[in-house]
């Protein structure tokens, strides 16, 4: 494996690479801090929608030079993927929150009256949300100033069928680009050409999730920087239900072609004029 310059914060884990992209994973922490804890349910202790084992299934990136950033802090004590002034994403559509009150399958996470007041909801933005920010911000800043641009790889994942969030199930890939302001055109389209038509995996491009804060705020492609979510289904690499294991046989069927959209996002970039 390449021998990246590496920054262990106790909010995040940095590796940067060389390559004008970064994949950014906010929801893979698993640390629930003591004070964060001791407010909590039992139940919390599940941490049933982390983004779970991503660090492992993009791991062939750090060998093609790729940053990765990985949170350390579960999303249960603050969302990073969530705007610090706390309005919806998704309004009309049910979601969780800043400081998220109930888990993805409608189970609370504190007891009623002990959910997170307006001081400690700005405590936790200060110790947990704005450290991994500055650490992305500055990441981006130094590819773009090697680079000129750099793509932002918003990596995520979800249980395949969720009923308070979506009907069904979910496909399998699902590509989020704002609507199509966080990237150009021929960035997103050079990836999602890599899909094969008709194949063994399903896709959509903004359907249900579009992009959560980081996608939308980071990608500028004005300013040179193009952000592309990608909310994988868990059922392709790992079990859905606790204790949640990683299944290797499974893994490395979905990270070839991962592989390749990463190495697309790479050489397209470059062929991007800037400002596009």
């Amino acid at each position: 494996m390449t021998n990246l310059d590496t920054t262990d914060h106790p909010i995040y884990t940095l590796k940067r690479g060389h390559q004008p992209l970064l994949i950014s994973i906010p929801h893979l922490g698993t640390l629930l801090p003591d004070e964060v804890r001791m407010q909590l349910l039992p139940q919390a202790d599940e941490l049933c929608d982390t983004d779970w084992h991503l660090d492992h299934l993009y791991d062939f990136a750090l060998d093609m030079g790729v940053s990765v950033l990985g949170a350390k802090v579960s999303r249960y004590a603050i969302d990073l993927n969530r705007p610090a002034t706390g309005e919806s994403l998704y309004p009309g559509q049910a979601t969780t929150g800043l400081c998220p009150v109930q888990t993805f399958r409608g189970d609370p996470l504190y007891a009623p009256g002990h959910e997170p007041d307006d001081a400690e909801v700005q405590r936790r933005l200060e110790a947990y949300w704005r450290p991994y920010h500055q650490a992305l911000q500055a990441e981006l800043d130094r590819l773009r100033a090697l680079h000129g641009q750099v793509v932002l790889w918003e990596a995520h994942s979800i249980a395949s069928v969720l009923p308070m969030l979506f009907e069904g199930k979910l496909p399998d890939l699902n590509f989020g680009t704002a609507e199509g302001r966080s990237c150009a055109p021929s960035i997103i389209d050079a990836v999602l050409a890599q899909l094969p038509t008709p194949g063994p995996l399903t896709h959509v491009h903004n359907g249900r999730f579009k992009g959560g804060h980081i996608t939308r705020h980071y990608g500028q492609p004005s300013q040179g920087v193009h952000a592309i979510q990608l909310e994988m289904c868990q059922s392709l690499y790992m079990e859905e239900q606790a204790p949640f294991a990683y299944l290797p046989d499974l893994a490395l069927q979905v990270q070839p072609l991962l592989k390749r959209l990463i190495g697309t996002a790479i050489t397209q970039i470059s062929l991007t004029p800037s400002g596009a």
